[in-house]
């Protein structure tokens, strides 16, 4: 045979793209960027602080554990910044320093590496440490700064009430939450001026990070949308029923961390599901979640939990809903 009839023979995919795992991370990490610049508008340096540690603590402990393990390193793939940046950003910006790194060592270590490193872990590792920190020392996960805009006179910040924190509190007391949801009106929840952890506040910053990353086709539409409009729905109904105790469903909305646990963390490649279905099943299941926790569990917020629990369902997902093998004929046909 001659060399112009010499075949290739490699296994598949045979479908290349130029798109590398570091790519896609740094880029995941620049769309995150809105969102931490607004985090060190609103809280000020300590903000910029507490991103900064987290970041350089989990490409170092990523680093050290796979240096330890006689591993390849991968340190510098971006992945682990971007756990790094999505810890920061799910922590209040006055968290104590020695927290934020214990955080990043419970997202490296126990989160990911543990279970073989990027790809293969089963749970979503800023999350995992985020749900760590929340158990181990809930009073300095809860207190949280109110805003002290960068360049103001004013950088000693008192404590502030989130707007989910208010509507639990009264719901605590057995009093109507009336009060709680007039204190913040839709422009303070979407532009992002009140206390709570340092990346959810800004609804604006998170959806232009969000657009970055439709933009370049990293996510799809099924697991956000779907996550969100089923707080809709579900905090409508609610609402509806209830009025004095539950509130309504733009509140729920522009409150706590649905927008960036929606389009940063739920949609996370490696614990989400591989399907369109699935994925619509995914943000389902997180949305429902989500608000079952805020209107009737003790934490105010839902998210971090109702995210963990649904990587837990992926893989059963990803065995019950597949895609038709190419060629396939129905049985029925």
């Amino acid at each position: 045979m001659s060399d112009n009839h010499l075949y290739t023979v490699s296994s598949s995919p045979h479908i290349r793209a130029e798109d590398t795992i570091a790519k896609i991370m740094y880029t995941v990490f620049f769309a995150l960027i809105p969102a931490a610049l607004f985090a060190v508008y609103n809280f000020g340096y300590k903000a910029l602080f507490i991103i900064v540690l987290c970041t350089v603590s989990c490409v170092f402990f990523e680093w050290a554990f796979q240096k330890a393990a006689h591993k390849e390193i991968t340190a510098l793939d971006g992945s682990a910044a971007v756990t790094g940046m999505l810890l920061a950003l799910n922590l209040p910006a006055n968290i104590p320093w020695w927290i934020a790194i214990i955080g990043a060592l419970i997202a490296i270590v126990v989160g990911k590496q543990v279970y073989g490193g990027l790809g293969a872990n089963i749970f979503n590792p800023a999350l995992i440490a985020r749900v760590f920190l929340l158990i181990s020392w809930p009073v300095d996960m809860t207190t949280y700064p109110a805003p002290t805009p960068l360049f103001s006179a004013v950088q000693d910040a008192v404590t502030s009430a989130t707007p989910l924190g208010a509507v639990k509190m009264k719901i605590l007391m057995h009093a109507p939450i009336t009060d709680a949801v007039a204190a913040f009106n839709i422009k303070q929840l979407f532009f992002g001026l009140h206390g709570g952890s340092m990346g959810e506040v800004s609804i604006i910053a998170l959806l232009i990070g969000a657009a970055i990353l439709f933009y370049k086709k990293y996510i799809t539409w099924h697991i956000p949308i779907t996550y969100i409009v089923t707080v809709f729905v579900f905090a409508a109904i609610f609402n509806y029923m209830d009025p004095a105790r539950h509130a309504p469903p733009l509140y729920h909305l522009f409150s706590g961390g649905l927008f960036l646990g929606a389009f940063f963390m739920a949609t996370d490649m490696v614990t989400s599901p591989v399907t369109h279905k699935g994925m619509i099943v995914f943000g389902f299941g997180c949305g429902f979640l989500t608000i079952l926790i805020r209107a009737f569990g003790a934490y105010p917020e839902g998210a971090s939990f109702a995210i963990l629990l649904m990587n837990l369902v992926t893989p059963i997902i990803d065995v019950y809903i597949k895609p038709r093998k190419f060629g396939e004929v129905p049985a029925d046909a």
